[in-house]
């Protein structure tokens, strides 16, 4: 399906959207720019998309694949895609995979999620087929660690495509048993952000394998951006004639332009028009590394983190002071866990790690993060909060979505109010 221009899109989605009829009443009869449009408020985006009663769509669901997502991040979303946007998003997201680094002939072992809906697995492997390259495509989906590691030997697995923290798991049964798959020259991670954290892990076990990002897509937002070569994996572009990506401000809601200013991701798809994605925040951060305002780099979700009192901890902050305090690379992953006891909150850096880690070093790493965070010890002082606490589990004892696998970043494990 060829990319519509805006005024099209935006007179189609209007007409034939109760959502966006409404949302759009005041414009002018023809939009020509987006800045045109307002950003997409996702909560009465997605409350307009319901069953039966749905004022999003421009159409009935005769001839469309539904996806669902996680729902890591609050209510599970449906998106719908007919079979002709399905097959373009595939197609663009498939080249994507040679700019990722599949070549031709390479044995592709698909380890993404499947089932309730869920889009990972079966984006990916369509994408596969679409590929401008010959592959062989395995469609493992979440088999044990230990059936990866003997398919890898026994097929001659070239490439592991799936979540990061799948692809750290495989890794870790690797290690745990003294092995190395020198055969893997690619892992492609995709559905979150590879953390530095889990790079150690993966280079131990995979010594020969280059990491790339398998693309830039989710089921809500749909096709955002193709990765870019380079040593940076945060780093994408909108794909050509297919998406527009803008970032603007937190505040103002203005566009950002600067290199280096990081503002959330709003991105616009040119071909879908089931359900049109205009301006829609994607829930990602991210920054221009060029003045043109081509790539950029993704620096974390836009709400993530923990509140404890008064502080706020973002994660990304926090897990960069703790690997750049860790010498030795003990830690494998981390998630923020907010606890509440004695009648006051407090937070718990909960950290993955394969091997017994070096003595002394959870207190160390607490005293890294209070002197990133000063308000967090002073605040321990007052008597408002607990003070910072660490609770090494194996890298299985990080907590994750059941049904995507994707690490929850922070788990609230307080009771009720």
């Amino acid at each position: 399906m060829p990319a519509k221009p805006l005024p099209e899109l935006v007179d189609f989605a209007r007409r034939n959207s109760p959502f966006y009829a409404e949302l759009y009443r005041d414009l002018p009869a023809r939009v020509e720019h987006l800045h045109q449009l307002p950003v997409i408020e996702q909560t009465a985006f997605w409350a307009a998309n319901s069953w039966p009663d749905n004022r999003l769509l421009t159409g009935p669901l005769t001839d469309a694949g539904v996806y669902k997502t996680g729902g890591t991040t609050g209510v599970p979303k449906f998106s719908p895609w007919t079979r002709t946007e399905h097959a373009d998003s595939v197609t663009a997201f498939g080249a994507g995979l040679v700019q990722a680094g599949l070549r031709p002939g390479h044995r592709v072992a698909n380890l993404f999620c499947a089932g309730e809906l869920y889009g990972g697995f079966l984006y990916i492997e369509n994408a596969l087929h679409h590929a401008p390259v010959d592959n062989v495509r395995l469609p493992v989906a979440a088999a044990p660690d230990a059936y990866v590691a003997a398919l890898i030997e026994d097929f001659g697995v070239d490439v592991l495509a799936g979540e990061p923290m799948k692809l750290s798991s495989v890794a870790e049964h690797l290690v745990k048993h003294g092995k190395a798959a020198e055969r893997v020259e690619l892992l492609l991670f995709g559905g979150d952000l590879l953390f530095a954290d889990l790079r150690p892990i993966l280079a131990r076990a995979f010594p020969r394998a280059a990491v790339a990002s398998i693309g830039y897509a989710s089921v809500d937002a749909g096709l955002v951006g193709a990765p870019v070569p380079g040593d940076d994996v945060r780093v994408h572009e909108a794909f050509a004639h297919r998406t527009v990506v803008e970032l603007v401000d937190d505040v103002t809601g203005e566009p950002v332009t600067a290199p280096g200013t990081a503002g959330r991701v709003v991105v616009t798809n040119l071909f879908r028009t089931l359900m049109p994605i205009l301006r829609y925040p994607t829930g990602d951060r991210a920054e221009w590394i060029d003045g043109e305002c081509r790539r950029f780099r993704l620096v974390g979700r836009s709400v993530e983190g923990a509140r404890v009192g008064t502080v706020a901890m973002p994660t990304e902050e926090i897990r960069d002071v703790l690997v750049a305090n860790d010498p030795d690379r003990a830690i494998s992953g981390m998630q923020l866990v907010q606890r509440r006891w004695d009648g006051k909150d407090g937070l718990i850096l909960r950290l993955g790690c394969t091997e017994e880690p070096p003595p002394g070093l959870g207190e160390r790493l607490v005293e890294a993060v209070y002197r990133a965070r000063p308000l967090y010890p002073e605040e321990v002082a007052a008597g408002a909060i607990h003070h910072l606490g660490v609770e090494w589990v194996p890298r299985s004892g990080l907590t994750t979505n059941p049904r995507t696998g994707k690490l929850q970043q922070v788990v609230d494990e307080r009771p009720p109010a």
